[in-house]
């Protein structure tokens, strides 16, 4: 008996990512989940455009990321960026189901990990995000840890951030990255920065200060053959951020309601940072769109010089 083929997998670059990667010219990923789940429209769009443009201004050309309908986009057109910014039903995709949105053809937003997947199928080798998921709080009896730090460890994707989010256990999240063998490295500091905040109070394991000397770093990884990711922690700019401590009460308020509204499983950031929003009375997403906007432009110096 003849077995039925599957369909071949439908990828669609947008005009000007084909034609950077016809040329080869740097690229840079972005992710998705930030437009469908972080803000509302028509914030949303205008901060992926002036991201998309920040990357286009360093030299760089922006591919950010979503399957839509079925299809993996790697790099929207105009029209595709406005229509996923106003869908209110997309499935936020990691590892386990961006091949089950693709199959399905459903439309889903892709997370840090499911970005790194499609950057490094489409040999894209720097993303930039806002900040990564990692050891959640209270691990130690939810066992919610995110997708991420595996991906990182096993997908070769430089991964611009501003740290891991400060809701999260900063010091296990850390410890998880050491033991899988990811390198995690904080630009033009020595501290590891927490999402909102420049500092954590936690030591970088390494620390760079220029775009060519990560370039370089990634590359004598390549020449070594050692496989996985690369964690590059950006602080926020001094004048966007709020304090670690400040923040801190924050974060304890919002757990506290997270708790009451028995909230888990994948809910749970989406909730945190919705209610850190309404806490904080929208400075929380000020500085997520000036991180954002900062890693992005060092993300393009980065894939530049790795020209």
């Amino acid at each position: 008996m003849t077995k039925p083929q599957s369909p071949l997998l439908s990828i669609a670059y947008s005009q000007e990512v084909a034609a950077a990667k016809q040329r080869g010219a740097p690229i840079v990923a972005l992710e998705s989940t930030i437009i469908t789940h972080g803000m509302p429209y028509p914030g949303n769009i205008q901060m992926a455009e002036s991201v998309e443009q920040i990357i286009r201004d360093q030299g760089a050309v922006p591919a950010t990321i979503a399957v839509i309908h079925g299809t993996l986009h790697i790099g929207l057109e105009k029209h595709e960026l406005e229509a996923l910014a106003q869908t209110t039903d997309a499935m936020k995709v990691s590892r386990a189901d961006i091949a089950f949105a693709i199959a399905e053809r459903r439309t889903g937003a892709t997370t840090v990990a499911a970005t790194m997947i499609a950057a490094d199928h489409a040999g894209i080798k720097v993303f930039a995000t806002g900040g990564i998921g990692g050891v959640h709080r209270g691990a130690e009896e939810s066992f919610d840890i995110s997708a991420d730090l595996t991906e990182l460890a096993r997908t070769g994707v430089i991964v611009v951030c501003a740290g891991a989010k400060a809701i999260l256990d900063v010091p296990k999240t850390l410890e998880v990255l050491e033991t899988q063998g990811v390198p995690v490295v904080t630009f033009g500091t020595t501290e590891f920065p927490a999402f909102w905040s420049r500092a954590s109070g936690l030591k970088s394991p390494l620390s760079l200060n220029s775009p060519a000397a990560i370039a370089n770093f990634q590359t004598t990884r390549e020449q070594l053959g050692i496989e996985g990711g690369m964690l590059i922690a950006n602080p926020v700019p001094e004048e966007d951020e709020i304090s670690s401590e400040e923040m801190e009460i924050y974060i304890q308020r919002a757990l506290s309601h997270a708790e009451e509204d028995e909230i888990s499983g994948k809910s749970v950031t989406p909730y945190l940072l919705s209610k850190i929003f309404e806490i904080t009375e929208g400075r929380s997403l000020e500085t997520n769109i000036a991180l954002v906007r900062n890693n992005a432009r060092l993300a393009a110096e980065i894939a530049v010089a790795l020209g």
